[in-house]
């Protein structure tokens, strides 16, 4: 199956299954892909992660329950996954603007249609990347696990957590290095880090971590974070992934590497700041 048929069958998949125990890891599996790498190449191609879209198919076709149906607001609620009616009642609030009772009344809500696939004639471009065996290396790093539904917003907070706490002195952060090592799509460790070098302690709150041996995909992406490394990633998931023949995907490990940004007049947003994404891939 290829990404777009993947995409397809996943979003499909999901619909059928709107009021039914839904996780990355069962989706991920009805299509045959890794639950790491899926949900990645999902929320660059979509927008959203997987949780957060489930989660808006769910309270849009709820408050369509309730103009267009009997069914009491705990049903109702209990039918999309919630526990309670204050829970539903929450995030039925912040979702439509209005509470269930309100709409019961005859206040307009929101809606929120599934996701169709549209290909469109793409590509025509070159794409710069390389493959490069690399041998095992050991980094020095701040590590932190994370939920797949919001590293866009709590990977950046670890960041600046990271320069807050005066930790940027000891790892001044040339790696953020993504570590699903099953590939479970549950959660993933997320590390700050440098190269490791040995005959120096390691800090207290820190950790060492070798990355194993492997052969990888390096892209490298020119100007502002994040923007720059963001639009290099959609074009890998939408682009360069559907045209791969002779490669797949390894193991559930992504890695960024950042230039000194004391090299750029704009430090980090500097239009030729200069990073890489790394993906470990090998033959099929």
């Amino acid at each position: 199956m290829d990404w777009v048929e993947c995409i397809e069958q996943a979003l499909k998949y999901i619909e059928d299954n709107i009021t039914e125990e839904l996780s990355i890891k069962k989706i991920a599996n009805h299509v045959g892909f890794s639950p790491f790498y899926f949900q990645k190449g999902f929320s660059m191609l979509c927008g959203l992660t997987i949780g957060e879209y489930i989660r808006k198919r769910r309270l849009s076709l709820a408050g369509d329950d309730l103009i267009l149906s009997n069914m009491k607001i705990i049903d109702i609620a209990l039918k999309y996954g919630y526990d309670s009616p204050d829970s539903f009642t929450k995030a039925f609030t912040r979702f439509h603007g209005v509470t269930p009772r309100a709409v019961k009344k005859g206040a307009m809500i929101k809606t929120f249609a599934p996701l169709k696939i549209n290909i469109t004639l793409k590509g025509g471009y070159t794409m710069d990347y390389k493959i490069v065996k690399k041998e095992s290396f050991t980094v020095l790093g701040s590590s932190k696990y994370f939920n797949y539904d919001s590293p866009k917003t709590e990977v950046p907070q670890f960041w600046d957590e990271h320069y807050r706490m005066g930790k940027g002195k000891y790892v001044k952060g040339v790696f953020g290095i993504n570590i699903d090592e099953n590939m479970s799509g549950e959660q993933f460790e997320y590390i700050i880090a440098d190269l490791y070098n040995p005959i120096i302690d390691i800090p207290e709150g820190f950790i060492t971590k070798t990355i194993p041996a492997l052969t990888w995909a390096v892209f490298p992406c020119y100007g502002p974070l994040p923007q720059s490394l963001q639009d290099v990633n959609t074009k890998i998931f939408s682009e360069w992934l559907p045209a791969l023949k002779d490669y797949e995907f390894a193991l559930g490990y992504c890695i960024e590497m950042y230039d000194d940004p004391c090299n750029y007049p704009l430090k980090a947003q500097d239009e030729n700041y200069y990073s890489e994404i790394w993906l470990p891939i090998k033959k099929k």
